[in-house]
Order: C-alpha cells, then sequence, then structure tokens
C-alpha cells in the first residue's frame, strides 16, 4: 500500500516501508526499460493525493475545452488517452500549404516588433530537425523567446509556406529528431489526442508533457501476481507507455493493460451486482417436485425436446429451487424453441399456487406468443389471458381483476403488464422476450411486480450472442443457450440475387412456389418512398432516402401489377393501426391473401408454417443478424423453403450476404458480424446494452475479456466485499471508474 498522503518526508519512525526500487517493464523493446526510464523521472513514492491537483489552463477558453472533455485535474488528464500516434513529418519533406507536426531544436529564437497598433510582438525561431532548417513563426506569445532557448527540443503544429517558413499553431516541449531513434523505436511519433473547441490536441500533449512527473504517482491496483501471470507492466508505465511511445510493441502492450484493467472492473462490478442481488432480494422457492409441467412435457407436448431445451429445462429447474430470483438469459438460434422452454418454466409456478407472466414488446408478438401457448397447452385446463395496448376497457378491468385476486394463472402481455394498476396475487415467473427491446426500469417493473418479492426472471432473445459480448453484457445474469431445431425442421436455402438478370429468375421461383400452393414474404426497407432511412435497424441518425431503396407499399402496387399479377397480395407495417396489422396477418395465416408485402414489422413474431419463400429487397442495407432473424420467418413447415437476398449488382461481392448464403447458424453469424461491425458499433437498437469500453477492443481482446472474468471470479471467491488491503484500490477503482454499483436490479 503507498505511504501517507502528505507531502512532508517520513520520519525513519514512520516509514517502515523500505523505499521502492525501479522494477523492468515488460514491454518488448530491443532492451528491458525500467520504471524510471518509462516515466522519465526520478523514482519517488507515490503520492495519489497529488493526481487531485486542479489543471492550470492558459486562459478561459483553454478551461472551458478542457472542462468539455472532463479533464479537471492531473489524473483526469492522465487517464485521457490519446486515440492514436503519428509520425512526425520532416522539414524536408513538406510543401507549401502542408499541415503537419514537425520534432525540431531551437538554433536561435527572438520577437520581432509589428507595426500594427495594439498587436504583440511576433518570435520567430530557427529551428533545424536533422533534415532541413526553417523559420517558425510564433503570434502573440512574446515569452516564448525565455521559454525556449536555443537547444530546446520542441513538437510544432502548423502550416509550411513552402519558402522556409512554418506558421505554428500548436506547440509543445519535447520530440527526436530525424534519424536520432534507436533501433526498433518510432523516433519522432506523437500522440494525438481527442480534442475540444478551445484546446487542440497539441495543447494537451503540452499539458501532459508537463504532467510527466505525476505518473510516478499513479496507483497500482493490481497485484504483482496477477502483472507477472499475464504479462502485463504496471498501469503508470502502461500510461507513460500511451502517451510518450517509444515503439510500436511498447504502445499494444500498454493498451492491453490498460484494456485489462477496464474489463477487470466490469467483471467486477457484474459479478458483485449478481452477488448483492442474490443476497438482497428473495422469491418464491418453486422446490415442489413438478406435477403439471411435468405431465405437460411428457403428454401434451406434440414433440419431443432437444436435447439443448432439455439441458435448458433442468439448469432453469435448479434456478427455481432456490429461495433467490432467478437472473437467467435464454439465448435460441431461430426456431430452437424458446417458447417451450419458458412455458415450462411457468408452469412450474402455476403447480405451486403462483403466477407467472410473459412480456413482449409489441402486440404482434404478444398475439403469437399467446397462440402458441394455447396450442401448447393442448388440453390443460388453464386460465390464460392476453392483455395489450389494445385490450377493449371492459375485457382489461376483468384482467386486472383477476390478476390482484390470483384467479388467473397465466398472461401473456406487452408493456401493458407494468402499467400502475396492474397487480399481481403472487407472481413468481417473469418471462420477457427480446429483452434487449425493453429498458432497465421496465424489466424490473415486471420483475418487481411483488413488494416483498422478487419475480424469478428469464430474459430471452432470438439474436444469438457470442460469448465474447455475453460476458461483457450480460456477465452478472447465467446463461442457456439452444442451438438444435426441433425435429423435422427442413433448413433453408439462402440465395443472394444481384442484379436485374438474377431477379426474373427470382420471381418465376416465387410464383411457382405460389402455384403449388405456397405463401410467401417480399420485405422492403422503407414504408414509403420518401421516407427517412435508417440502415440496418442499427438505431443509426436517420439518412435522406437514397435512389433504388424499395418501399412496401410502392412495392405492393407494382408487384400486384406486375410480376405477381393473379394473386392475392397483402401489405403490414409499422405505421399501421393495431387493428389493421391483425387483420392483414390475419388474412396471410389463413391463407386468403398469397403474398405479404411488409418492412421488419415480421422480423419476430411470425409464424406461418405453409410461408415458404422470402424475398428481401434491398438485403445489402440490413445487418447480418437482422437477416438471420427475418430469414427465420420461413422453414417453419415440412415443405423446403428458400431465402432470397436481393440488391444491386454490386452486392455480389458483400461478405455480408456471402456470410447468409453459407453459414445458417445464427452464432457463427454472430461472430462474424462482430468481427466484421466490432464492438464499438453494436451499441443500437439491435444490439443495445454492450459496455462502451474506452480502451478495450472485442472482438480482439476476447483473451484479455475471458483472463478478467477468472481473475474476478478468484478476487470475489475469496473477498466479495474488496475490503482486503490488497483489494482496496481496486474497490475505489471500481468506484471512481465505474461511478459505483448501479440501482436496478438487472444489466442494461
Amino acid at each position: 500500500m503507498p505511504a501517507r498522503e502528505t507531502d512532508a518526508p517520513e520520519s525513519a519512525a514512520t516509514l517502515t516501508a523500505p523505499p521502492r526500487r525501479a522494477q523492468p517493464c515488460a514491454f518488448a523493446t530491443s532492451r528491458a526499460l525500467t520504471r524510471a526510464e518509462m516515466l522519465g523521472a526520478p523514482l519517488r513514492w507515490p503520492r495519489p493525493s497529488r493526481l487531485r491537483a486542479p489543471l492550470e489552463p492558459a486562459g478561459a477558453k483553454m478551461g472551458s475545452g478542457l472542462k468539455a472533455l472532463g479533464l479537471l485535474t492531473v489524473g483526469d488528464l492522465l487517464e485521457h488517452l490519446p486515440v492514436d500516434s503519428r509520425q512526425a513529418r520532416t522539414l524536408a519533406t513538406l510543401g507549401a500549404g502542408e499541415q503537419a507536426t514537425v520534432a525540431v531544436e531551437v538554433r536561435s529564437i527572438s520577437a520581432r516588433p509589428v507595426r500594427r497598433r495594439g498587436m504583440r510582438p511576433l518570435v520567430e525561431a530557427r529551428v533545424f530537425d536533422g533534415t532541413a532548417t526553417a523559420r517558425a513563426t510564433f503570434f502573440n506569445q512574446p515569452w516564448l523567446v525565455e521559454r525556449y532557448p536555443p537547444g530546446t527540443r520542441l513538437m510544432l503544429h502548423g502550416k509550411a509556406d513552402g519558402r522556409g517558413g512554418f506558421r505554428v499553431s500548436h506547440h509543445a516541449p519535447g520530440g527526436a529528431l530525424a534519424g536520432e531513434a534507436a533501433a526498433g523505436e518510432t523516433g519522432g511519433a506523437v500522440a494525438h489526442y481527442p480534442a475540444s473547441d478551445g484546446v487542440s490536441s497539441t495543447q494537451i500533449l503540452t499539458l501532459v508533457q508537463s504532467a510527466r512527473d505525476a505518473l510516478a504517482d499513479v496507483p497500482e491496483m493490481l497485484s504483482a501476481g496477477t502483472r507477472v501471470t499475464e504479462g502485463l507492466p504496471d498501469r503508470a508505465g502502461a500510461l507513460a507507455g500511451m502517451h510518450f511511445p517509444r515503439s510500436e510493441p511498447e504502445v499494444e502492450l500498454a493498451r492491453r493493460r490498460l484494456a485489462f484493467d477496464e474489463l477487470l472492473l466490469t467483471q467486477l462490478m457484474l459479478l458483485r451486482r449478481r452477488a448483492r442481488r442474490r443476497a438482497l432480494c428473495g422469491a418464491i422457492a418453486l422446490a415442489e417436485p413438478g406435477t403439471l409441467s411435468r405431465r405437460w412435457l411428457r403428454d401434451a407436448l406434440p414433440f419431443e425436446p432437444t436435447a439443448d431445451q432439455l439441458r435448458a429445462i433442468a439448469a432453469i429447474d435448479d434456478d427455481l429451487r432456490e429461495p433467490r430470483p432467478m437472473q437467467r438469459l435464454l439465448m435460441g438460434e431461430v426456431g430452437s424453441g424458446k417458447t417451450v422452454v419458458a412455458l415450462h418454466a411457468m408452469l412450474r409456478a402455476v403447480e405451486h399456487g403462483a403466477q407467472a407472466a410473459l412480456m413482449a414488446p409489441t402486440e404482434t408478438l404478444a398475439e403469437q406468443h399467446f397462440a402458441t401457448i394455447q396450442s401448447l397447452l393442448g388440453q390443460e385446463s388453464l386460465t390464460l389471458a392476453l392483455l395489450t395496448g389494445s385490450t377493449p376497457a371492459r375485457r382489461r378491468r376483468d384482467i386486472i381483476g383477476k390478476l390482484a385476486s390470483g384467479e388467473l394463472s397465466l398472461i401473456v402481455g406487452t408493456h401493458a403488464l407494468i402499467e400502475p394498476d396492474v397487480r399481481f396475487g403472487a407472481l413468481a415467473v417473469a418471462v420477457i422476450d427480446e429483452q434487449h427491446r425493453f429498458g432497465v426500469r421496465q424489466r424490473a417493473a415486471l420483475a418487481g411486480a411483488e413488494p416483498d418479492l422478487q419475480a424469478h426472471t428469464l430474459h430471452m432473445t432470438a439474436t444469438p450472442i457470442p460469448r465474447t459480448l455475453a460476458l461483457a453484457r450480460y456477465g452478472d445474469l447465467d446463461t442457456s443457450t439452444l442451438r438444435e431445431l426441433p425435429a423435422g425442421r427442413q433448413p433453408i436455402r439462402t440465395r443472394l440475387i444481384a442484379g436485374e438478370p438474377a431477379r426474373e429468375q427470382a420471381y418465376s421461383d416465387l410464383r411457382r412456389e405460389l402455384s403449388d400452393g405456397r405463401q410467401a414474404y417480399v420485405v422492403c426497407p422503407l414504408i414509403e418512398e420518401a421516407e427517412p432511412l435508417v440502415p440496418g435497424g442499427t438505431g443509426a441518425a436517420e439518412q435522406p432516402p437514397e435512389e433504388g431503396l424499395r418501399a412496401a407499399t410502392a412495392e405492393l402496387v407494382r408487384l400486384r401489377d406486375g410480376e405477381l399479377r393473379g394473386y392475392e397480395l397483402e401489405l403490414l407495417h409499422g405505421g399501421m393501426s393495431a387493428k389493421q396489422k391483425q387483420a392483414a396477418m390475419g388474412r396471410f395465416a389463413s391463407g386468403a391473401a398469397q403474398v405479404l408485402v411488409a418492412t421488419t414489422v415480421i422480423e419476430v413474431g411470425i409464424d406461418v408454417p405453409n410461408a415458404t419463400v422470402m424475398l428481401i429487397e434491398n438485403a445489402e442495407r440490413f445487418g447480418i443478424s437482422q437477416l438471420h432473424q427475418l430469414r427465420g420467418r420461413v422453414g417453419r413447415g415440412e415443405h423446403r423453403s428458400t431465402c432470397l437476398l436481393a440488391g444491386p449488382a454490386a452486392s455480389a461481392g458483400s461478405p455480408r450476404l456471402r456470410a447468409l448464403v453459407e453459414y445458417a447458424d445464427g452464432f457463427r453469424l454472430a461472430e462474424i458480424d462482430l468481427r466484421m461491425r466490432k464492438e464499438g458499433e453494436l451499441a443500437g437498437t439491435r444490439q443495445s446494452g454492450l459496455s462502451s469500453f474506452r480502451v478495450a477492443r472485442l472482438p480482439e481482446d476476447a483473451d484479455l475479456l475471458e483472463s478478467a472474468r477468472g481473475h474476478a471470479e478468484a478476487i470475489l471467491a475469496g473477498d466479495p466485499e474488496l475490503s482486503a488491503a490488497e483489494h482496496l484500490l481496486l474497490a475505489l477503482a471500481l468506484d471512481g471508474e465505474l461511478g459505483g454499483e448501479p440501482a436496478a436490479p438487472i444489466p442494461a
């Protein structure tokens, strides 16, 4: 542990720990670098209090810029990491008008008066970088004559005039001249920082240079054993490696150390949240042997459960027996039978005299679940109801009354289930489908409907999530995965339709299926032709409509008068009222309509076994996961099904569309999607809730994430409250960097 935080020297009587010695860093350079060399300052005992010293900006504008970046203290500054390290240009290579950063040495410097009244003198310096000499001009800073005497090394950013002049916009001390770097090092590399109005990257670099000695005050929160096991430098050395890069391997090792810290803190937070939730919240223990659920699984279910379903059911049963609330995530491949697993959990509540609820994000999906559960229950006489925003007032009052009295055992609904006037008699199991579409408070509201007890909660998602993302996003949930498809499910053929000639063949194939009595979907990215587009359903900002994008309303008219003349077509999109949607789906499900022209509103919750063809227009505009979800609407019956991905001729080379053609496994596709889009782009509607990492990169840092998880589990197993002396700095870092424990009992 560090010595007491005081600026006065410790006496021999009070300072019992030996002076800290320089330790070799594990950086992969041409030789081992000591901590003192990395920090560029004499070694001294750390005093973290000095990191709280306020920054002293040069002027109000700079102060405002630093505040906008959240840089108020020296510690904030040292944690403000560069986005990259750029090689400094040489003077000899600069052309007229080029902006660049150069590393130079001052040969001479002087102030020159100007004739315009009120202007301060110009400062001109003769500078040299090993390749050429230039005349550097500084404006309105006469004090630089004293600050930068001959022999001073500088980093200058500005514009060359092509006549040996260099107009300086920003400057900072330091920098290696061209040709001076050691072998294997990036001599002249310049850290480039996120900046703001009022403060530039070069000005931030100047501040970091002046605060370099403070790196020795950075506390070390990892044990020496952990650093050795993972092959990581200490935190101070890692920060030095980021701010003052000497070689590319050094920078990468520094980044990995900081990424490990970030991932470790995140895993500690998630695991502590899970432990505290289990300790503080009670639940109804559903420990009696199954009667209704066992009979239903054995006799009423019209097919044999898959091995994955049985494993998930067994894991859920184990959770439900405990007097603490289950928090489990059920990830299921499209069509893998998540509803069967969920219904078994709900029946466990009913056979204990309690209630169960299933909440879905849309009325269409809620209605589909309601119909599926009715079908799966068979002859079992249970009270089941549907509650949505469209439920008539009289019916709604009746349902709410029966929920409060406990007369109603099973309820399926939308957000209507968490309205203030909805009360449960004894809610024991809550199932939340497409859980990422609900907010934290919405999910918590259903699980916490009982004042004294939490409901056992099963979160479901039809979006396969790679293990890397599952750990990062849902590290405080237990997980079950359904990969197997039920027996009899036919694999879906997927073809890429690139260009108009291929499209004609696609329409011919579609008509042949319709003539054989089958049905088809045609999916378009827009509702109306003038509608702005949100690409791929990822929550990106709206963009102006682009030419060539097909709209469902216009496509319905075009197909009805063109390629699909003579067939019955129906329209379905999110702009329709609930009653209109229900009527459209009813006509399609009954077979009265042969083709459903729709938007992505059909992505989940649609189950028409007779539909065997899906044509997705402008498929290049959608993400892999969304295309896979849409594809899952066909192939649900006994007939072989086809998914046609239509796009322009250029889409033939799309790696995303090629992946859909080649792979049917949603989890494999999710891994491919993650590699293509990277973690930072997965924060929209389709894959919300992922922690935003400053340094860690997923999936590249998957090995670090696994290691961090293992270390977090080991640390909390022996010290759940992080109260041991060796974990105090970890506890402080957790509170400081992640803002303390989240109040919500379930993750974002």
